[in-house]
């Protein structure tokens, strides 16, 4: 056996914690795989004071250059999460010749482009497997395992507490603000839940997934977000006797405008692989030319599960280590494609009206459709709320810009009480 690689933990909290766990439990078998052995040297913590629910060998330090200075380290992990000091803390090791993991995906997802010309130029290794989807494989596997294919879609559930809390007002019927007190109370959910339900941490993930699949850079700046909070039991409920199920989508693909990147809670046919994920579990669809479709599924967060996948990408950078070689799988964004506007998006849209319940209103709200090119599949009317009557209509394939002109003629409408949901159907077409 070499000499011992020595690691710089950043962080011990959830995932940290989850690290050291795991190098200490599996130790023999990790170092099988490396052909050497590797250590956590340092942790860096805020308090050293605080009491923790892991034990460690290694040495407690509050001075990040303890760690960056320190020659016998060699890899370090940041898993402190918020953007600052962790960027700082990441570029200072990079510069420093240090091989890079982190689960950060806000970091990256921001400042990948300054990250990884850093790694680049100090041949270093910078891995962020653990960034989207816990302990799902899916950075590796677009990285690596379908590199020889030209990836035409990624879609997938990648906040678990917005599906916890749709699969809940799903099976038990409870509205929105009843499940997320339930999902705050379990832990699933901040106290201030705005990056879950209003969709952001989803955002960031498929901003990351997007530049790697269509090889060009794409920010949180270029995704279109929607969040779940206007998501009603009501919707819900249309949309399992429609033969659809509600779920917060993040999505990305590449069409004749550019890079197609948005995340929005969406109708998908009941039949659909990503409809069958449910509680706070995960799953990223991919499409590709040469391998067809496939999916990864698993936990998308959590200790252990987070954990795993940082640990995989410590191993990997100890292999490299070991073999002499670094910065093989950098920064894969080589082209500049342009973001497709929103507006010229195209998809069905699921709408529920307030109306009122007299004859020609069904006539008047059809040719304000018509007025915008919305053709309409389907209208349901089943029952009065307040003394309107409850609409429901499904259009065909139609733009987001003409949509949008089409609900603002609608909201400006005597006969129209209100637009309560405008929600996409993601499908090429209805039937």
């Amino acid at each position: 056996m070499s000499k011992t690689i020595s690691v710089g933990l950043l962080g011990m909290g959830t995932v940290g914690s989850g690290v050291l766990k795991i190098m200490a439990s599996n130790c023999s078998n990790i170092e099988q795989k490396i052909g050497g052995s590797v250590k956590i040297k340092k942790v860096l913590v805020r308090n050293p004071q605080k009491a923790r629910g892991v034990t460690t060998d290694a040495e407690i330090v509050t001075d990040i250059a303890s760690i960056v200075n320190d020659p016998e380290v060699q890899i370090i992990v940041e898993v402190m999460g918020g953007e600052l000091p962790a960027k700082d803390y990441i570029l200072q090791a990079l510069n420093a010749g240090k091989h890079v993991v982190t689960a950060n995906k806000d970091v990256v997802a921001k400042y990948g482009r300054e990250l990884f010309a850093a790694a680049e130029a100090n041949r270093v290794d910078l891995l962020f497997e653990a960034s989207v989807g816990g302990g799902i494989p899916i950075i590796r596997p677009l990285k690596q395992c379908l590199a020889a294919n030209r990836i035409h879609e990624v879609m997938g559930i990648v906040n678990g507490t917005t599906n916890y809390m749709l699969t809940k007002m799903s099976k038990e019927r409870l509205e929105f603000d009843e499940v997320l007190a339930e999902a705050q109370a379990k832990g699933y959910a901040e106290a201030d839940p705005t990056a879950d339900v209003g969709g952001f941490d989803a955002a960031r993930k498929i901003a990351i997934l997007a530049s790697i699949a269509f090889n060009t850079r794409v920010t949180l700046d270029d995704v279109y977000i929607e969040g779940i909070t206007g998501i009603s039991l009501q919707d819900i409920d249309y949309a399992t006797e429609l033969g659809y199920v509600v779920k917060l989508l993040a999505i990305a693909k590449e069409d004749q405008y550019g890079v197609n990147v948005r995340v929005h809670p969406a109708f998908i046919a009941a039949s659909h692989p990503l409809a069958a994920v449910n509680d706070v579990f995960n799953a990223i669809y991919v499409k590709g030319d040469a391998v067809g479709e496939a999916m990864f599924y698993g936990r998308g967060a959590g200790e252990m599960p987070t954990a795993s996948a940082v640990t995989a990408d410590i191993i990997d950078v100890a292999r490299d280590i070991r073999h002499g070689v670094s910065s093989r799988i950098l920064c894969t964004c080589y082209e500049d494609k342009a973001i497709t506007s929103v507006d010229k998006t195209e998809s069905p849209y699921y709408l529920r009206l307030l109306v009122e319940d007299k004859p020609g209103v069904l006539a008047a709200i059809a040719s304000a459709f018509g007025a915008q090119q919305v053709s309409l599949h389907s209208v349901i009317q089943k029952r009065k709320v307040g003394g309107f009557a409850e609409i429901v209509l499904i259009t065909y394939r139609v733009s987001h810009a003409n949509l949008k002109l089409a609900v603002k003629i609608l909201e400006g409408m005597s006969v129209v009480s209100k637009v309560s949901s405008v929600i996409r159907v993601e499908a090429e077409e209805i039937d």
